[in-house]
């Protein structure tokens, strides 16, 4: 996995690299490389095309002077406009001079007439004038320089590919926070480790496609290891996933059962028993309240059910002993989708982390034969298997006094901001200001694995590793796509995954799958949670590549 740094983090580690001898020249040099290669494999042919590089005085300025002249030596005609006269000192100037390319400078520039007629024509418009160490707002200068840029691209009848080097220009790479004339990028080749503020907005919706690239660091560089936050990728994710042997039985894919779904939230089971199954999960048991399993079960042959008392269409109290059983030989288990929160699922929820219903169940339900648990088992008040807590099961968990304590540990909580800030009781809005640092400080203080749901996803543990998922999508604002994700962890801690591990690889399959129904689909707006379940497989293939 690559990290995701600060701004003093990236400083640190830029310094490291250096005294472990990969100078900040020879970085600058790879960078400019890899910006080249990238900006190549995007265009059919490098000789028919325009580069304009928009170069400011620092590192930025030089990786994109890198960028120019190997784009030249490609044979694409390049041009660069400077913010501030070139300094004729630097190596960079004095190699792209040696090339013949063509440089003018805003300074010297009357009504930024050399720049229009730059960008008349351009076909790759390389932003390289501010990086990581700006400080907002810009100056007059810059700002100018950039609307200038911004209004001159939109005019011409074929827009240019537009990227950004490291960050666009007037981007706070730590906040997210932009200025009002950054330009917006179709590409953003960042270098080295990922930037956080590239995951926040409203900076996140001016880089385009992000690309990490690297510059050459030591896979053992100092500091490096010490960076808790991770971002996933595909092949790290891969590499997670358990292995299918040819010689498998269903035993060997683990039990995975699941209790969900109200007279009012029927689909919920269904969408996380489903989700449980195409992660991979042998067998996936189902626990729904008396009365649902009619209009659910013909669509879900595949499962086992457990019919449970219900009060009023919902899981009543009375259900403990019976879940209870159940339990005993499920791998994983999932509380909470579709539940709703009424106070006879809140007293049954009490009852099942305690072991006992608060009062004798006087209804009945039905447990699949031959799948009955032995009385000590149903009695152990500690035999929950590992535990997946979701939807209204966070909301009611919240109600239970000392509940971090009354669950498996590493209990996976998959909250969003609105049911993170009821289980913490602080604001939504300070859940969202600091999406990392409160995943991380509730992860450590509950003892549990905290996925924070929403834009890049956060997976917290209580040592401290937290990854963030590069998904940020509507397709997933959708109702149902949380009881989605819910089943395919579950499913996937059923085949024995940890609980970390789990979390991460069903976050990021949940996300790429809503990113392949949408590409599929056409549109972000018609993704239905149904659509984001049946594309699991599809991401599951991709993710092998």
């Amino acid at each position: 996995m690559h990290k995701i740094v600060t701004v003093e983090e990236m400083r640190l580690l830029e310094a490291n690299a250096d005294a472990a001898g990969v100078s900040y020249a020879q970085m600058m040099e790879m960078a400019g490389a890899a910006l080249a290669d990238v900006v190549q494999t995007r265009l059919t042919n490098i000789e028919d095309v325009l580069v304009v590089v928009l170069t400011g005085p620092g590192n930025n300025g030089g990786d994109g002077l890198v960028a120019g002249r190997l784009l030249a030596e490609a044979g694409a005609t390049v041009k660069f406009y400077f913010l501030q006269p070139p300094d004729e000192d630097d190596p960079n100037v004095q190699l792209a001079r040696a090339a013949g390319l063509f440089m003018a400078d805003a300074e010297n520039d009357q009504r930024w007439r050399v720049l229009k007629n730059m960008l008349r024509g351009v076909d790759v418009l390389i932003d390289a004038l501010f990086g990581t160490g700006v400080r907002l707002p810009l100056s007059a200068t810059a700002s100018k320089l950039l609307k200038q840029a911004g209004k001159s691209i939109s005019a011409a009848e074929k827009a240019p590919l537009r990227v950004a080097v490291d960050v666009p220009s007037g981007f706070n790479s730590d906040t997210g926070e932009i200025d009002q004339s950054v330009l917006h990028a179709d590409m953003t080749i960042t270098f080295g480790a990922a930037k956080i503020g590239q995951f926040r907005f409203a900076g996140a919706d001016v880089l385009g496609e992000l690309v990490l690239a690297e510059i050459g660091w030591p896979a053992k560089l100092d500091g490096l290891a010490d960076i808790a936050l991770d971002l996933a990728d595909d092949s790290s994710v891969s590499a997670l996933l358990p292995p299918r042997p040819r010689n498998a039985h269903k035993g060997t894919f683990g039990t995975a059962l699941v209790i969900a779904g109200s007279v009012n939230y029927t689909g919920a089971a269904f969408l996380a028993a489903k989700s449980a199954y195409l992660g991979g999960a042998g067998l996936v048991t189902v626990g729904i309240p008396m009365g649902l399993h009619g209009a659910i079960a013909a669509q879900l042959p595949e499962a086992t059910w457990v019919i449970l008392p219900s009060d009023m269409g919902v899981i009543a109290d009375g259900a403990v002993s019976i879940a209870r059983k159940a339990t005993a030989k499920a791998a994983a288990l999932l509380l909470g989708p579709g539940w709703g929160t009424e106070k006879s699922t809140l007293a049954f929820l009490r009852g099942l982390l305690s072991g006992a219903s608060e009062k004798p169940s006087t209804e009945f339900g039905f447990q699949p034969s031959g799948e009955e648990a032995s009385p000590s088992a149903a009695e152990n008040s500690g035999s929950l298997p590992p535990l997946v807590m979701d939807a209204d099961g966070l909301k009611l968990l919240a109600q239970i006094e000392d509940w971090p304590g009354r669950v498996p540990p590493e209990t996976i909580l998959t909250p969003h901001p609105g049911e993170m800030a009821i289980l913490t009781d602080l604001p939504k809005d300070d859940v969202q200001a600091d999406r990392v640092g409160f995943a991380q400080r509730f992860a450590a203080e509950w003892g549990h694995i905290v996925v924070l749901k929403g834009a890049f996803t956060i997976v917290a543990a209580p040592d401290g590793r937290t990854t963030m998922q590069p998904f940020a999508t509507s397709a997933l604002a959708r109702a149902g796509t949380g009881d989605v994700l819910a089943g395919l962890i579950v499913g996937l801690l059923a085949q024995g995954m940890e609980a970390f591990e789990a979390a991460v690889a069903g976050t990021y399959i949940h996300g790429l799958a809503g990113e392949l129904a949408a590409d599929q689909i056409g549109t972000t707006a018609s993704v239905l949670a149904g659509d984001v379940m049946e594309f699991i497989p599809k991401a599951l293939v991709a993710l092998k590549g």
